[in-house]
């Protein structure tokens, strides 16, 4: 793997930051039931209690028995940001921090964590008024470390959070000193680690991330039965299938059927350390031109539902879906998926984070029993009712995808007329016509022609007509349209009626659109 930095770990808490689910309970249980002692030679009224650094103020002096230091039970457990309740009747203490809980009892010396039984080498005791814990037992079954300091008679406890924060500290110094690459720099490291993507219906790009593994976006992948790697020195190696995917975050990661050759990228979570400003270099095949070189600058970050996605003006094309986004630290910080044409160069990649988590996934040997998607749309609809074919249409044609946003389309009819042609017809937005429709003539003439493909495909024996309507209601009666278009509804209320697309098909197409 290429570039593997230490800043590339997860802390907790940028992870919960941007993963939002719950983590599993620690598991600190078996270091806690064997603790080491400390020197047995250490005077009580000597020893210091420090946490994180901090030296811990107490009300009653902590002291050793048998070993053991004990410290007074509520200065720890603030220290260790921990909730303690003290059960009068029973002697019990019950402390909890996150997802551990610990029982212990006055003169016992078996301790309880999220409810198992463990030994303890010294029980809890009260002494001058004052409930005093065995302090190794305690930080370390909440995921502290403690070490005695012999010199200075002391008990040094560290939380978790406090290396965590350390750690952190660390990793940006390093972030500071990294060495910075120009474009010409990352091609070299790089440009044989981007290949082409071909399938059945059509092409993208991919990152190389194993000896036999490609990430790329799952759309590239989406119903595709077949599919081609071909590398940057035009070596072809076909592809098995999909080895695992996310199609929330647009990710899939495919299997060759044999070793491509390349040296792969390091996945990690360096997208996380990204900012608006900062420089990066995109690789991938814009309109199938092979491992086209772009760069420019991140223009922003943003969230499409729960994923990150970074906005940058790197021009991107079709084809560059799946591509690689580095930065100029030659870190790979996002995959290439979406591009407007526009003269803000509006492009997106997906944040490699998504992609770091599903490599989690991998199998370390690559499967013989891999496959492609299920398809999202049937073999065939021969056979089905109007109304299932219908309700597949809206399903998965519901929506027309534009720059501007989305186009819904609703009112969905499906029919089958006197000289036996099947009907499709569907109401488009009509405030979305109004304002954008001209917009997107071409666009929509083209997500039609793949439409008709598929319903080809599906119905080969059909003679299929579909339309789509701009219909809306308005309070005067408007003029210019022609008799048929307008249907006075009265309450002077009239209804204007036009397909905007007219599509007609079987052995060969017809199209046409309004102008």
């Amino acid at each position: 793997m290429k570039k593997k930095l230490s800043y590339t770990l997860l802390t907790p808490l940028l992870a919960a930051g941007l993963l939002l689910s719950p983590l599993g309970a620690p598991q600190h249980a078996a270091a806690a039931t064997s603790p080491v002692k400390f020197a047995a030679t250490a005077k009580a009224s000597a020893i210091s209690v420090y946490v994180d650094d901090k030296k811990l103020s107490v009300s009653k002096a902590p002291y050793t028995k048998n070993g053991v230091t004990f410290v007074p039970m509520r200065e720890l457990f603030k220290a260790l940001n921990a909730s303690v309740t003290w059960e009068e009747k029973a002697q019990t203490i019950i402390i909890r921090k996150d997802y551990t809980s610990i029982t212990l009892t006055i003169g016992n010396k078996v301790a309880l964590i999220n409810g198992k039984s463990v030994k303890l080498d010294a029980a809890p005791e009260i002494k001058n008024n004052t409930t005093f814990v065995p302090a190794r037992f305690v930080a370390e079954s909440l995921g502290g470390t403690v070490k005695w300091d012999n010199a200075k008679q002391a008990v040094r406890i560290t939380t978790e959070e406090y290396e965590y924060e350390k750690e952190f500290e660390q990793l940006q110094e390093e972030l500071k000193n990294r060495p910075k690459y120009t474009p010409q720099q990352i091609v070299d490291m790089y440009d044989d680690s981007v290949v082409t993507i071909t399938t059945n219906l059509g092409l993208g790009s991919g990152v190389v991330i194993g000896d036999r593994y490609v990430l790329t976006n799952y759309h590239v992948m989406q119903d595709a039965s077949s599919a081609t790697v071909i590398t940057v020195n035009n070596k072809q190696i076909k592809v098995s299938g999909v080895v695992t995917y996310s199609q929330n975050n647009d990710l899939a990661i495919i299997q060759t059927d044999q070793s491509i050759g390349s040296t792969p990228v390091e996945v990690g979570y360096s997208s996380l350390n990204v900012n608006k400003g900062d420089k990066v270099v995109a690789i991938g095949s814009p309109l199938g031109l092979q491992n086209t070189v772009s760069d420019g600058l991140v223009s922003n970050i943003i969230y499409e539902g729960s994923t990150r996605y970074i906005q940058t003006s790197a021009p991107i094309d079709h084809g560059s879906s799946g591509g690689a986004l580095f930065d100029e630290y030659g870190e790979l910080i996002g995959i290439t998926s979406a591009g407007y044409t526009s003269q803000a160069d509006l492009n997106f990649a997906v944040s490699t984070v998504y992609a770091a988590m599903l490599m989690e996934d991998l199998p370390k040997v690559p499967s013989a029993k891999v496959k492609f998607l299920d398809p999202t749309l049937p073999d065939t609809l021969v056979g089905q009712s109007e109304d299932k074919i219908a309700a597949l249409l809206k399903e998965q044609f519901g929506v027309f995808s534009t720059e501007q946003g989305e186009a819904k389309l609703s009112n969905w009819k499906v029919t089958r007329d006197s000289q036996g042609w099947l009907v499709i017809t569907t109401d488009m937005d009509p405030v979305f016509y109004t304002y954008y429709g001209g917009q997107n003539k071409e666009g929509l003439r083209t997500w039609a022609i793949n439409l008709a493909t598929e319903l080809h495909r599906m119905l080969p024996g059909d003679k299929i007509q579909f339309q789509i309507y701009y219909d809306r209601i308005f309070g005067f009666e408007p003029r210019g349209f022609d008799a048929n278009e307008v249907k006075a509804l009265g309450n002077d209320k009239w209804e204007v009626r036009f397909p905007i697309l007219d599509m007609q098909f079987k052995d060969q197409l017809y199209i046409n659109m309004k102008d």
